[in-house]
C-alpha cells in the first residue's frame, strides 16, 4: 500500500461528504455555469471527438455539456464499465439512448467501440473529486480512469485532459501515487484552472 493511500481516502471521504450536502438546485445551477465555461475552452472548441461521461447524483453536471457538444457536431464517446473496471466506449446518441447500469451509472445503449476508442479523442473529460495546482487529480479510487490515462500514455496520444469540479475542490495538494498522471485543466463555476506541473510543494494541508 502506498503511504499516500490513507491520505487519499480521507480527502475522498471529506469531499464526498461535502457533495452530499448540495441541493438539487445547487447541482443544477453549477452545471449550467460549468457547461458554458467548458464550451469556451479552446481544448473543446476545436475538438472533433470528446470522450466524456454522464454525471450522476451530486457530481458536477455534464449533461448540458454533452448535448451542447453533440449539437456542435462533436462526436461524443461515453464510457461503459467492464467487469474488470476497465472502460469500453460507445457513442452518445442523446439522453433517450442512455440506460441504467451498475453502481447507479448511466451508459449509452449504442454499439461498443472497444477500450482503445478513447485514443481517437481530442479531449477527455475525466470525473474527479479534486485537483491541485499541478493538475494531480483525486478520483473515486476505482482505477478505471487510471487505466484510461495509462492507455493514452502507452499509445503516445495526448488529448487535452479536463475535469469539472466545484469551487472548493481545487485544493492545495492532492496526495499522489507513482501511477497518477496530471490533467491539463480544471473547470469550476468560478474559474478555469490550468495546471502548472512545476508548482512547488506547498506545506498547506491538502484537506484545507
Amino acid at each position: 500500500m502506498s503511504a499516500n493511500q490513507p491520505e487519499k481516502a480521507l480527502l475522498r471521504h471529506e469531499l464526498l461528504a461535502a457533495r452530499r450536502l448540495l441541493t438539487k438546485e445547487d447541482v443544477e445551477n453549477a452545471a449550467t455555469v460549468l457547461s458554458r465555461r467548458a464550451l469556451d475552452l479552446p481544448e473543446l472548441s476545436g475538438a472533433r471527438t470528446v470522450a466524456a461521461y454522464v454525471s450522476v447524483g451530486g457530481e458536477p453536471g455534464t449533461r448540458a455539456l454533452l448535448d451542447a457538444l453533440r449539437a456542435r457536431g462533436v462526436r461524443v464517446l461515453l464510457p461503459v464499465l467492464l467487469p474488470d473496471n476497465d472502460l469500453d466506449w460507445a457513442p452518445y446518441e442523446g439522453a433517450a439512448r442512455l440506460v441504467r447500469a451498475g453502481r447507479g451509472l448511466l451508459e449509452p445503449a449504442g454499439e461498443r467501440l472497444g477500450p482503445d476508442a478513447v485514443l481517437e479523442a481530442d479531449a477527455v473529460l475525466l470525473p474527479g473529486l479534486a485537483v491541485d495546482g499541478r493538475g494531480m487529480r483525486l478520483g473515486r479510487g476505482g482505477g478505471s480512469y487510471d487505466r484510461v490515462l495509462a492507455r493514452l500514455a502507452a499509445s503516445g496520444a495526448h488529448p487535452a485532459l479536463v475535469v469539472l469540479l466545484y469551487d472548493d475542490e481545487v485544493v492545495a495538494r492532492v496526495p499522489e501515487e507513482p501511477h497518477d498522471r496530471p490533467v491539463d485543466v480544471a473547470v469550476t463555476p468560478a474559474a478555469v484552472h490550468r495546471a502548472d506541473p512545476v508548482d512547488p510543494v506547498d506545506p498547506v494541508d491538502p484537506k484545507s
